[in-house]
């Protein structure tokens, strides 16, 4: 299965370097190219990727509000965050906007290429200074800059749920989950849909984050 790849970023030179690498994938292909947050609008509606490499800082609209946007406009579509920032004012506020994956600009070129295939399956791919920032979060109570909904209490839950809980934090898709709990997939996503309707969560994301943040283990 080819992914259709649209690359977002204000530096023509950045665009370049990622261009002519993710060429050389046989599995990917690049759909097209942005220079603003308005211009990734835009373009995904004409384009329809699958998956958008977002920088954070660009003009008209940043990537934070364009992530935002994109969710309610093509919430099929994932977002992988590509930028240089990796504090709490960056980090949070991305996954939050619906970002599925947060790499920083150094990462390397073969660790950029898994990370687009595991989001593209539906996983979650965060480079270590991101998840520090958000661990570092969850483990101080005073800070709710995460502001994850119905984190105030643990709904009840079945045993079949919050193993597919525990095994969405540890990263698993759902083909791993059906596999690993010998239950088809379909079930798998119905009981995913469940867990997020009794958590009051919107999507993986935020169920891995709400799963170690009750120190599930995982």
């Amino acid at each position: 299965m080819t992914i259709r790849l649209l690359l977002a970023d204000d530096h023509a030179m950045v665009r370049k370097g990622l261009q002519v690498f993710l060429a050389t994938q046989p599995d990917l292909e690049l759909v097209g190219e942005a220079a603003s947050g308005q211009e990734v609008l835009d373009k995904a509606a004409q384009l329809s990727p699958d998956v958008i490499l977002m920088d954070l800082n660009m003009p008209i609209l940043n990537g934070i509000e364009a992530t935002k946007r994109l969710k309610l406009s093509q919430p099929d579509v994932k977002v992988i965050v590509l930028t240089s920032f990796s504090d709490q004012d960056h980090v949070l506020p991305a996954i939050r906007a619906g970002a599925k994956g947060y790499l920083l600009k150094d990462v390397e070129p073969e660790d950029l290429v898994r990370a687009i295939r595991r989001v593209h399956q539906g996983l979650v791919e965060l480079h270590p200074e991101a998840a520090s920032q958000l661990m570092s979060i969850m483990a101080d109570p005073e800070q709710e800059a995460m502001n994850v909904p119905g984190a105030s209490s643990l709904p009840e839950l079945t045993k079949r749920e919050l193993d597919v809980l525990r095994l969405i934090a540890s990263g698993k898709s759902n083909k791993e989950i059906g596999e690993l709990l010998f239950i088809s997939e379909t079930t798998v996503k119905t009981h995913v849909t469940h867990l997020l309707d009794k958590l009051g969560l919107s999507d993986r994301t935020q169920a891995a984050i709400y799963a170690v943040k009750h120190g599930m283990d995982v």
